[in-house]
This record gives C-alpha cells, structure tokens and sequence, in this order.
C-alpha cells in the first residue's frame, strides 16, 4: 500500500448501492473506477439481493468485472451493509481481490439498534451478520471538513486514512464513493426509494427489512 500511495495516479475502485423499493428483490449495485487526481475510468453496474447474504460475493464479482481490476490499488465501500441489511465480510472480500478494503461512514453507528434487529429478523444467521459487523474496530478519519469513521482490511489504519485523504478532493466524502453514490441513485428505484436508504450504512437506524429474514 505504501508504493501504491506514493504513485502520481493512484487508482481506487468504489461501491455502493442504491435506492430500492420495497417491492423489489434486488438493490442495484455500482462500481466506480477513479483515478487520483480526478479521473473516472471505467463505471460497472450490478445487483444485491435485499436483506440477503450475497454483498461480499456481488462486490467481488463487479469489481472483477472491471476492465482496470489488475491496476486497482484499494477498494472503498459506503458502509458495511448494501441493500438493507446484506452485511459484507470485508476480509473475504479483501481476501478474494487481493486489495485493501476500506469501509467508510459519516456518522457512529447505533449499534444497540442494529445488533436488536438482527436478532429479530434474521435469528438463523444474526450471529453470522453481527460477528461481520464487529470484527474490525471503527476509527475516525481527521478530514478538512467533518470527521469520517473507518473499517480497513489488508492494510494499516494509518495507510487506510492516508488513502482517504488522497482520495477527498474537498470537504470530507471521497469523491469514488461520492461519484458511486450519484450513479447508484440515478439508476435506482425512482419511486418511495430513500425510505430503505437508511439502512445500507453500518448506522442502521429504523430499517425494517421489507419480508421475513432471509437465509
């Protein structure tokens, strides 16, 4: 990781998923691939399952897709969770691509709430998703604007906020995730979207899932 921040063109790859209804099964997933200093790439398109069990396999499989994969140097995700409740195991995502992965969230996750809803929607595999949810410490990220929070796999906590910082061009979002976000939105579901959003970040709030629990 450190020959790979010191280079002029560091080359990220960013996931995250967007808005879905309730109705829906599948949450769309995108992947951007950007280049330090502001250079977008290459854009992949995907799908989730909602409240599923398939978010680490999806982001390996669209980030394999990637024309630009054997240069991508480390992948950045929006939360830890995609479609509601689809919890990502960052160390077998890191594991299979072979690549830092570092995790980012704007605000403390309540993580009271979350570890209750687990319990009661999804009782065959809560221990499952929870133990993914837990097993890397959250650490903040000092940013020129508001303070961000970070899991990272496969490398140091200080390369993973180095990372960070090359990749934040103003404020404090990264701009791949901010690029993923925009387009996961612009092909999400158009109608009663955002009520679902609140729960594909690590801070879960009043999600529900939208059916029973999902094996």
């Amino acid at each position: 990781m450190r020959r790979a921040l010191a280079k002029t063109h560091l080359r990220l790859a960013a996931v995250d998923d967007g808005a879905f209804s309730r109705r829906r099964k599948t949450a769309p997933l995108v992947a951007v691939v950007w280049s330090a200093p502001d250079q977008i790439e290459a854009v992949a398109l995907g799908s989730v399952t909602v409240d599923g069990r398939d978010a680490s396999e999806r982001i390996v499989a669209i980030v394999r897709s990637l024309r630009q994969y054997e240069g991508i140097r480390g992948i950045l995700l929006d939360g830890i969770t995609v479609g509601g409740f689809n919890v990502v195991d960052l160390d077998r995502v890191a594991r299979r691509l072979g690549r830092p992965v570092v995790a980012v969230t704007r605000d403390p996750p309540e993580f009271d709430r979350i570890h209750a809803a687990l319990r009661k929607y999804f009782p065959r595999d809560a221990a499952t998703r929870w133990r993914w949810l837990r097993r890397h410490p959250l650490f903040p990220v000092p940013t020129a604007g508001r303070p961000v929070l970070a899991a990272a796999v496969g490398c140091t906590r200080a390369e993973a906020i180095a990372l960070l910082h090359r990749a934040t061009l103003r404020g404090h979002w990264p701009e791949p995730l901010r690029l993923a976000h925009m387009i996961a939105h612009a092909v999400g579901a158009p109608r009663k979207a955002r009520e679902s959003r609140r729960g594909r970040t690590l801070m879960v709030r009043a999600y529900v899932p939208k059916r029973g629990p999902v094996a």
